[in-house]
């Protein structure tokens, strides 16, 4: 793990903040098959597929959603190339701790270092602290992905719309449904949406954060709710940070909400989770 480590260990590529949604995915994107590469040249997958977690029966992050009157999923994010630094003083243990105790339904752990602050690390660390199911939040763009996050304790994976085509979606979804992964598929249009429903999702997510122009609409999510099946658990991420928008949501068959800068935002996103999820039973 530690060449994990050498390798992610990288400044901040944004340190003012913004760049342009279009020209920040692909690059992305680019970077990480780089990344990738390296990392399958350091740590084969037989190694990934022999760690002590590989073997951990997984928690469903959309079991525990049904079973939610709130449907919180809380995240752990340092940093954006939107928003710049968010909070780099958090301890993801007891961040992870904090989420628990405030009654989420699942934490998202940012594992990508170069544009977001996160790791792998975090990850593991988090899965070390708590038992709810864990989110790895990445741009994957291989099955080698997968297997990392099932090594370091992942119960479910994202996959991007917008990163991947069909081909892709249906061979990662798959491979994860095989290792007991849940799997959350992230959309942001209508076409995206047309190209990704299959059986071997578990969760439908709309980003309402526009890639091109990083403005937020929850109208995203309520346009597309419709066009969702009702064989998949509808999750909403982006620009929430009030009750009346959650509640507003639910009305359009939405039982998840993932909450990142909300939180972290804050000194302690625990407690701020907390005092959210109490407001919202009320």
């Amino acid at each position: 793990m530690n060449n994990e480590k050498n390798i992610n260990q990288q400044a901040n590529p944004f340190p003012s903040g913004r760049l342009g949604g279009a020209d920040i995915l692909s690059k992305i994107v680019a970077d990480k098959y780089k990344e990738v590469d390296l990392k399958k040249s350091l740590i084969p997958s037989k190694q990934l597929e022999a760690s002590v977690l590989f073997g951990r029966e997984t928690v469903s992050l959309a079991n525990a959603l049904c079973n939610s009157s709130t449907g919180i999923i809380a995240e752990h994010k340092r940093r954006s190339p939107s928003k710049g630094t968010i909070n780099q003083n958090t301890n993801v243990g007891q961040v992870a701790k904090g989420y628990e105790k405030a009654g989420v339904c699942g934490m998202s752990v940012l594992t990508d270092i170069k544009y977001f602050g996160g790791s792998l690390e975090d990850l593991q660390l988090a899965r070390a602290s708590v038992n709810m199911p864990l989110l790895r939040k990445e741009f994957i763009i291989s099955e080698y992905q997968i297997l990392e996050a099932k090594a370091h304790g992942a119960d479910v994976i994202l996959l991007i719309a917008a990163i991947l085509s069909k081909e892709e979606i249906t061979t990662f979804s798959e491979l994860a449904k095989s290792l007991d992964l849940d799997v959350l598929l992230e959309v942001h249009n209508e076409e995206e949406l047309h190209k990704s429903i299959m059986p071997s999702l578990d969760m439908l997510g709309v980003n309402n954060r526009n890639l091109k122009t990083f403005e937020v609409s929850l109208e995203t999510s309520k346009a597309l709710s419709s066009l969702i099946p009702d064989d998949f658990v509808k999750v909403s991420e982006s620009g929430i940070s009030s009750i009346a928008a959650i509640q507003d949501l639910k009305q359009y068959g939405y039982e998840g909400f993932l909450i990142g800068e909300n939180f972290m935002k804050s000194e302690n996103p625990g407690k701020s989770a907390q005092g959210f999820i109490e407001n919202l039973k009320l």
